[in-house]
């Protein structure tokens, strides 16, 4: 079986409440983002830190308590500082103090530090602080971008929308690969910490009003992963067509099969076979078996009955019927077989 992507829990639970806030001091003092913090939770911290080695990326995805934190130049030499960190606010507020310049951040905002600078933050929780504060951290060497240091400067410790554009593209990815990392091979860590740098050095450009800073590859990445989200998100529109992809997107319908040229298919191949995939999955699930196969075809685009048996018989090499009958059937004995198990004498 493939190897998963490594994945490592921090949970201060695991010891008693007075050991908690020292043992996250030295988790923290273990990563480029060492800080002194305070908090008014020190007697009982209770936090969780999740990382995911994407390669070249770290992402931590955090919860605790309401802390104030401060990086000075000494914390700076006593640890690896060359690294940016991005963080994505998933719940509180999050304020931001870095060269003279102050973002506050709420859920679903974005901010960007440089590790080699003193800084300042503060995140609380909501209610107050009595609710935990939470949010997705990447830990980007500097050399991993493919923009210049100096450009950057002007971004430090400012807000960035995550809620559209280029920004919900991002966070939506952070967020759907730490809530599943256990749906991620380790062999494929490399490629997503590459989607994950485009999209970001995407969202640094459009913030520095200077996309021409940004790679024309790395664009084209950025807005293939666009386009791609795009025809995920509107499967069930039958109007979906390469013409109103471009217009979405602003470009030309030339401009948008240029962009597929370097893949291994068209864009009126990937809206059907993400059409098909997700009508194959659910086709085998069990929770569906009592809605017709017509409905399925039609909730994913598929208005044409005799089309999509054909397009799913060219791409499964089976009709939906018989593809439907095999899975269910499947799913029938492994289920039977379990209930077997669950009903044998426990000795």
């Amino acid at each position: 079986m493939d190897a998963r992507i490594n994945r490592q829990i921090f949970d201060t639970e695991q010891v008693p409440a007075t050991d908690r806030f020292g043992l996250w001091l030295d988790m923290l003092a273990a990563t480029p983002a060492l800080m002194r913090i305070r908090t008014e939770h020190a007697d009982d911290f209770v936090a969780r830190a999740e990382f995911l080695d994407l390669g070249p990326v770290q992402l931590i995805r955090h919860r605790y308590p309401s802390l104030d934190g401060v990086r000075t130049r000494k914390l700076i030499q006593r640890s690896d500082a060359d690294y940016y960190l991005l963080a994505l606010t998933l719940a509180g507020t999050g304020i931001a103090d870095q060269d003279g310049q102050r973002g506050v951040c709420r859920p679903g905002d974005f901010t960007f530090y440089d590790c080699a600078r003193p800084q300042e933050l503060s995140h609380h929780g909501d209610d107050h602080g009595r609710e935990p504060a939470s949010s997705i951290v990447a830990l980007i060497p500097y050399d991993a971008l493919p923009l210049p240091h100096r450009r950057l400067a002007p971004l430090f410790a400012g807000r960035m929308s995550g809620n559209e554009g280029i920004g919900a593209l991002l966070a939506d990815y952070l967020i759907r690969l730490t809530s599943h990392p256990e749906q991620y091979h380790a062999v494929d860590a490399e490629r997503l910490a590459a989607t994950g740098l485009d999209l970001v050095s995407m969202l640094l450009g459009r913030h520095l009003m200077s996309e021409d800073a940004v790679p024309t590859e790395v664009r084209r990445r950025a807005l293939l992963s666009q386009v791609r989200a795009h025809v995920r998100q509107h499967l069930g529109d039958a109007t979906l067509s390469p013409q109103s992809i471009a217009d979405a997107h602003h470009i030309s319908v030339r401009s948008l099969h240029r962009l597929f040229e370097a893949e291994d298919t068209t864009v009126a191949a990937y809206i059907r076979d993400q059409r098909l995939e997700r009508c194959r999955r659910d086709l085998a699930d069990p929770a569906l078996r009592d809605r017709p196969i017509q409905m399925i075809a039609g909730r994913w685009g598929f208005r044409d009955k005799a089309h999509f048996s054909r397009a799913f018989r060219a791409a499964y090499e089976q009709t939906p019927q018989a593809y439907r009958g095999r899975h269910l059937e499947q799913a029938r004995i492994v289920n039977r077989a379990a209930s077997v198990v669950n009903s044998e004498p426990q000795y």
